[in-house]
């Protein structure tokens, strides 16, 4: 199976403008949305959001996922992605399932040793509730001037400092500047080479490294506390990095060039391997647990297994692939293509799910939020948020010029976007 051709056959998704759209789409015209839980785990569970409750969840026989796809087919003839449990009627119903809707008591009451126990229980607070939140809105708040094109950027959730970067120099900005329109940046980090231009980078797990890449035959490791400073120079031999991804736990980094995608260990500075990967089918890449991802012109997404770096499965998504992220679980992979359509693939199991827009745009982003409850995609000049997993779009904004990359901070206070010459600052409304 290593390296077979998917078909692209895929539930189609839509965005939703608002929630009472929602609520009174029949269940027949093809909607799908996520599950999600919405507390801590722990905490008392309670009955799921009538407004956000779309049918019956699509479990998995061994656990409940953090995110789940409940899909009503937009075809009758495409079979519906709910698995039953082996031995389960087809015609069961649901009420007679225990836990068959999450969040929802079973049929029959427990015995009374169980209710006496969870009587002497007391309530927990509801500020000691975390929920996930959704933003509401947002406000632009300031413009970061980075004089150059700015190709790349991101932001940390601890310091609010901003690191945008272009050809030349990248620039730090602290949180003062954020409110501000024209203040100048705290720092500029100049290359060696004034020629040299990053056009990619991450920052690491903990926020306190950075790793650019770009068009030289170098990756650099930035430190980023107490000031930057350059840690190491990790010597490529691909000319021009496209794109950069870091593991979860920041040991592994991976870096796409075209044709070839390079993996490295962060700890000790030492590249791993070098795999060759088709040479139009690299411009972008994603890691997800034991598997990354790569995509570009050749319309091809391909899934690799990250230890063996065997080619694990080819999904042909019939348009140019601009962009690769995840969701914070790792469980779903989002993909988004030079039509604006966004396809949305399990990373485990075989769901596929598309998001139809076909506007034909030449810069496309996207970025989920730390918390996992929204991701953001800009289009050219367009930005939207849009609720994970109901789909229902937060916000929408249009900026004068395109944007070439988006960044949020991790504590979702903060969405930055880079675009010709400067940085926009939108601070998220709750």
């Amino acid at each position: 199976m290593s390296g077979e051709k998917e078909e692209a056959t895929f539930s189609i998704l839509r965005v939703y403008d608002e929630p009472e759209e929602m609520r009174t789409m029949p269940e027949s015209s093809g909607i799908s949305s996520w599950h999600q839980l919405d507390c801590l785990p722990g905490a008392p569970q309670l009955p799921p959001d009538p407004q956000r409750q779309h049918g019956p969840a699509s479990q998995d026989g061994n656990e409940m996922s953090q995110m789940q796809w409940c899909l009503h087919a937009p075809d009758p003839s495409w079979p519906k992605t709910t698995q039953l449990e082996p031995g389960e009627a087809a015609g069961s119903s649901p009420g007679s399932l225990p836990g068959s809707a999450f969040g929802q008591p079973c049929s029959s009451s427990p015995p009374s040793e169980v209710q006496a126990l969870l009587r002497a229980i007391p309530p927990v607070p509801d500020e000691l509730v975390v929920k996930k939140q959704t933003p509401s809105g947002l406000w632009k708040v300031g413009t970061l001037r980075h004089r150059k094109r700015v190709h790349a950027m991101a932001i940390s959730g601890s310091t609010h400092h901003v690191y945008t970067c272009g050809s030349g120099y990248i620039r730090v900005w602290d949180e003062s500047a954020l409110h501000a329109w024209d203040k100048p940046p705290q720092a500029q980090l100049d290359f060696e080479d004034p020629h040299n231009c990053v056009l990619t980078c991450k920052l690491s797990p903990d926020e306190r490294s950075l790793i650019t890449g770009g068009m030289s035959q170098t990756l650099t490791l930035w430190d980023l506390v107490p000031t930057p400073r350059v840690r190491a120079q990790l010597a490529s031999t691909g000319p021009v990095c496209c794109s950069l991804a870091v593991s979860s736990d920041a040991h592994i980094c991976l870096a796409c060039f075209r044709g070839l995608v390079e993996i490295w260990d962060l700890q000790n500075q030492i590249l791993i391997r070098k795999l060759e990967v088709p040479k139009y089918g690299s411009r972008c890449i994603d890691v997800a647990g034991n598997k990354f991802w790569t995509g570009g012109e050749d319309t091809t997404l391909y899934s690799w297994d990250l230890r063996s770096s065997e080619r694990l499965q080819r999904h042909d998504l019939q348009h140019e692939i601009l962009t690769i992220t995840h969701d914070p679980s790792e469980e779903w992979v989002l993909v988004g293509l030079r039509t604006s359509n966004i396809v949305i693939l399990h990373t485990q199991r075989t769901e596929k799910f598309k998001i139809i827009r076909q506007k034909y745009v030449h810069h496309h982003n996207l970025k989920f939020a730390s918390c996992g409850s929204y991701f953001v995609t800009t289009q050219d000049e367009s930005i939207h948020g849009i609720a994970a997993p109901s789909l229902q779009r937060l916000f929408q904004v249009e900026e004068p010029s395109e944007i070439l990359c988006c960044d949020v901070s991790s504590d979702n206070r903060y969405l930055v976007t880079g675009s010709r010459n400067s940085a926009t600052v939108y601070q998220l409304l709750y």
